[in-house]
């Protein structure tokens, strides 16, 4: 069975799948970034705005990743616009939540301090806010880059290929070969984007920031 598999994952088909896969996952996550985190920006400035899109998001977070996909097909049919669409409002939420919460929780000291020496709106929200916030953010790409990837799996019910394709036929012809290369690829592909965010999270988060957590009593 290993040599079928792997026979599988060498062929044209799998390397086509494969470049689809990561695609559409990569234009979805870019696409609710650009969708979230202004968003966040914007409503963090207001204590009520903040409730109302985290609220509503999490909502949204509750239907299942089928049903979005389903509710695209009337509307722009098959292919890749439609798997575009369903996994970029799958990946907004968690994106959302937590930069309008990181934007929220920046000490209001640290913002009046930053205002005092004659900072503009845009250069706090650039320079302290989303700097300090950083952790916060990066959980959030982290979480929605995760089910982005898995969730791509789904886009092949709706012709947006991707290696959901070779779990289907997989599951047709009756072969757990074609399962295999297509869920073990998915599989490593979650992991590694969860330790490669991971890793930018860390990153990301401000040296201070890190000496603080590691020092602070447990």
């Amino acid at each position: 069975m290993a040599g079928r598999v792997w026979e599988i994952i060498q062929s044209d088909a799998f390397s086509r799948a494969l470049g689809e896969h990561l695609r559409l996952s990569a234009w979805a996550l870019l696409v609710a970034i650009l969708i979230a985190l202004p968003l966040a920006a914007l409503v963090s400035q207001s204590p009520l705005a903040s409730f109302l899109a985290i609220n509503i998001s999490n909502v949204g977070r509750a239907v299942p990743s089928l049903a979005i996909l389903a509710l695209a097909l009337p509307f722009l049919g098959l292919g890749f616009r439609p798997s575009l669409l369903a996994l970029t409002v799958l990946a907004i939420p968690p994106i959302l939540i937590n930069a309008a919460i990181g934007l929220r929780e920046v000490p209001a000291s640290v913002v009046e301090s930053a205002r005092g020496m004659g900072l503009s709106t845009g250069q706090i929200l650039t320079r302290i806010r989303f700097p300090i916030a950083a952790p916060v953010i990066f959980a959030g790409l982290r979480t929605s880059a995760v089910q982005v990837v898995a969730s791509a799996t789904l886009a092949t019910f709706i012709g947006g290929g991707g290696l959901g394709g070779l779990i289907v036929r997989g599951l047709q012809r009756n072969s757990p070969e074609y399962q295999l290369a297509g869920a073990i690829p998915v599989a490593l592909l979650a992991i590694s984007t969860e330790l490669g965010f991971a890793a930018l999270q860390r990153l990301a988060t401000p040296k201070g920031l890190r000496i603080s957590s590691r020092t602070r009593p447990a």
